[in-house]
């Protein structure tokens, strides 16, 4: 009798706690699945390959244009296509924040890869949220940086917001504690923080972003790089503000020259080399990766998978635009 008690308490037990994990699972419509394209649109992801090879092919620049695009539009309310949205009568939107004006690009290039995507699904299959995630892949495995399964089946959002673009993206000029917290706010840790700064092995960046770096007598950045750059950034304010500087050495190559840059000072971006200046645990990870270009490949990959699944609206809520620029209803 007592052994039939224990067993009937145990499948009990079990069964209520197969029901709490039920419970606590989301429901499928909310899960991202690398698989979600494959029976409605099997010709959606080579598509997108084929027009980010093309861009980038013909402006190898794009490639980290792309990526950055997916960085800006997953720290501001998740990674919902928000970015790629006009400003209308309703909402002033991402595009013109401080973070992006005159210098996020690359909304050509979607408009070309939603353009295609339609024609080959033969209608308005995949959101736009999803293109932007899948084209910064495909841009980096286009400059010789890794592959990864991209989780899909995110939907498009309705609505942008300057403001939260304003207040979300970390700026050149954050130090390593904002910077964490920046990233810790979007629930990615230090390690996230300086494996998807690797990304800016790929890339050049703006003289208004590093100007003040250049005129500094008290700053860092190592003196032959501050004088090469003095050459395309002028002291006054306004005088070639967009006048570029790549990243690090090899700007169309996904490489470790990033992190090698970093451990001689010559980090272009203030918040760049705050990831290798006051010693701990982000010190110790510039060396490794530094050192270990596979592990930063690995690691750079399971990052970007981490990043694209912030916050994305699914099942039901927002919607697949046929015009990334734009809301169906407008």
């Amino acid at each position: 009798m007592a052994a039939s008690l224990s067993r009937r308490f145990a499948v009990a037990a079990c069964v209520a706690a197969m029901a709490l994990a039920l419970l606590a699972t989301p429901s499928r419509g909310q899960l991202l699945d690398t698989h979600f394209y494959d029976k409605a649109c099997p010709a959606a992801l080579p598509t997108i390959k084929r027009v980010v090879e093309e861009a980038v092919a013909a402006e190898p620049r794009m490639g980290a244009s792309l990526l950055r695009l997916h960085f800006h539009d997953c720290f501001v309310n998740g990674c919902d296509g928000s970015i790629l949205l006009d400003d209308t009568p309703f909402f002033t939107g991402e595009k013109r924040a401080s973070p992006n004006v005159n210098s996020v690009r690359g909304f050509d290039v979607i408009d070309r890869i939603k353009a295609a995507v339609n024609a080959a699904c033969r209608g308005n299959v995949v959101s736009c949220a999803d293109i932007v995630a899948v084209a910064a892949r495909d841009s980096v495995v286009a400059l010789g940086g890794p592959s990864y399964d991209v989780p899909l089946g995110r939907r498009d959002a309705r609505t942008a917001s300057q403001a939260a673009a304003n207040n979300s993206i970390p700026a050149p000029t954050f130090n390593l504690d904002r910077l964490a917290s920046s990233f810790a706010s979007h629930g990615l840790s230090l390690q996230d923080l300086v494996v998807l700064s690797g990304g800016h092995t790929l890339g050049f960046s703006r003289c208004t972003n590093f100007r003040d770096r250049l005129y500094n007598e008290t700053d860092t950045l190592d003196g032959a790089l501050a004088a090469s750059l003095q050459a395309v950034c002028p002291r006054a304010t306004g005088s070639g503000d967009d006048n570029l500087a790549p990243l690090d050495p090899t700007p169309a190559r996904f490489d470790g020259g990033y992190y090698a840059s970093l451990l001689r000072g010559r980090g272009v971006l203030h918040s760049d080399q705050q990831l290798f200046a006051a010693g701990g645990v982000a010190d110790a990870l510039v060396r490794f990766y530094a050192a270990n270009g596979d592990a930063f490949r690995r690691d750079f990959a399971d990052a970007m998978v981490r990043m694209a699944s912030l916050s994305p609206l699914t099942g039901t809520r927002g919607e697949i635009r046929y015009n990334c620029r734009k809301v169906n209803y407008s």
